[in-house]
């Protein structure tokens, strides 16, 4: 297979000579293995290799700003922000908060010194990633207003790859909404490789809403790792259709009693669109709940992947966990992929996991048609209850009603 990458850590501007070296062995490490194909388990229904080396001629890194416009700005409701360009921070305001209880700086890199041999991307980002952020929130603080992470991509960065770092922390007794928005129209072949930590401390909550607003060329890969102490309580919204190719690696770890996650995505996927969501759930501690519900539509050539496990530790006793995949195929050159698990150590549990896949029912369709509905706005009221109800136990009303605005954007393919 023809090489397509030539990555080189010197384009990385005010390096240490240990951080050079760190970094050399990660890329190093990365060469020898390359990007992920389908002999790694986990890359099993998503080739990555295969995929890149069929669109991309040669993948370079670079560590520099294009200059582009002012980013477009959500104006349905009021929220802060923190505006990302090629994964440099830009700008941030948190007019609407207490000042002193948000902490933002730029992602300090100097003692990472990680080898992760089991993932190559990751090995590609500890090698390249500069910018990026570390947001924490001061304990006993319940943000007034949502922060919104503005995520924008040159237009110019054909054939490059971005590479950065988030650290996200909550504190005891803190609140928090977060919106990470991507905004990008490019129709240039580009990468996002992105690691981010989020650690919440007891009795803590964040609803972490990941979601697209615009159709893009641009292939991500996303890894995401979550710890919980007790009480903690963090539910993740994926609504991300519209991108070439995308992969979510989250793995979330209910480290104490009594802590909660949950999972929610809609995907509505077209043409020869690719996404994958990958989660684990690790039941660390006894008395935890999980819940994941993933739904996806899948049009044309398009191709939807979910795995999924719940892992059980033997001290975990009292384990509530639920885990359910669904998708509608509207054409049989479409392909949905679902490989749940389930890992089980303690003998006091409650756990589950499904999955079905199936066409839209035609007797509906009938039934809206002989009420003068016309086919395609049938086909779309059916696909957009299939998936908005993903949004159903959302609280926040005026989220929610942003987020069906934008999820009906997406079934209307923007």
């Amino acid at each position: 297979m023809k090489q397509y990458y030539d990555f080189k850590i010197e384009k990385i501007k005010g390096l240490s000579q240990e951080e050079i070296d760190s970094r050399k062995k990660n890329l190093e490490l990365f060469y020898k293995n390359g990007f992920p194909n389908k002999k790694d388990e986990d890359w099993k229904f998503s080739d990555l290799n295969k995929i890149l080396s069929n669109n991309f001629n040669n993948i370079s890194n670079n560590d520099y700003l294009f200059k582009e416009k002012n980013f477009k700005q959500i104006h349905e409701f009021e929220h802060n922000f923190i505006s990302l360009f090629n994964g440099q921070i830009i700008s941030s305001d948190f007019s609407y908060e207490e000042k002193n209880k948000i902490s933002l700086k730029v992602f300090n890199y100097k003692n990472e010194k990680n080898l992760d041999k089991k993932n190559s991307l990751n090995l590609l980002n500890h090698a390249l990633a500069s910018g990026g952020f570390s947001l924490e929130i001061s304990k006993n603080y319940k943000l007034k207003k949502p922060i919104v992470i503005y995520n924008n991509f040159s237009n110019s960065l054909n054939e490059t790859i971005v590479n950065y770092k988030n650290s996200i922390i909550i504190n005891e007794n803190s609140e928090l909404n977060l919106i990470n928005y991507i905004d990008n129209s490019s129709k240039e072949n580009f990468m996002v490789n992105t690691i981010e930590n989020i650690k919440m401390r007891k009795n803590s909550s964040l609803n972490n809403i990941l979601i697209n607003n615009s159709k893009c060329n641009g292939y991500f890969y996303k890894y995401t790792k979550n710890d919980l102490e007790k009480n903690s309580n963090l539910k993740n919204y994926l609504i991300l259709s519209g991108l070439k190719f995308n992969k979510l690696d989250i793995e979330i770890n209910l480290n104490e009693k009594d802590s909660k996650s949950s999972v929610f995505s809609a995907l509505n996927l077209v043409k020869n669109e690719h996404q994958e969501i990958k989660t684990r759930i690790n039941h660390n501690a006894p008395h935890c709940h999980s819940y994941q519900k993933v739904k996806k539509v899948l049009n044309n050539e398009s191709k939807g992947v979910y795995q999924g496990k719940i892992f059980v530790k033997n001290i975990a006793q009292k384990t509530d966990a639920y885990q359910l995949s669904g998708a509608l195929i509207l054409d049989d050159a479409a392909e949905f992929d679902a490989k749940p698990e389930l890992e089980i150590y303690a003998d006091d549990v409650k756990c589950s996991h499904g999955s079905s896949s199936g066409s839209v029912d035609l007797n509906s369709i009938h039934y809206l048609k002989s009420r003068g509905i016309p086919e395609r706005e049938a086909y779309e009221l059916l696909i957009n209850g299939f998936l908005s109800e993903i949004l159903e136990k959302m609280q926040e009303s005026e989220l929610k009603n942003f987020l069906i605005k934008k999820l009906e954007r997406q079934i209307n393919e923007h």
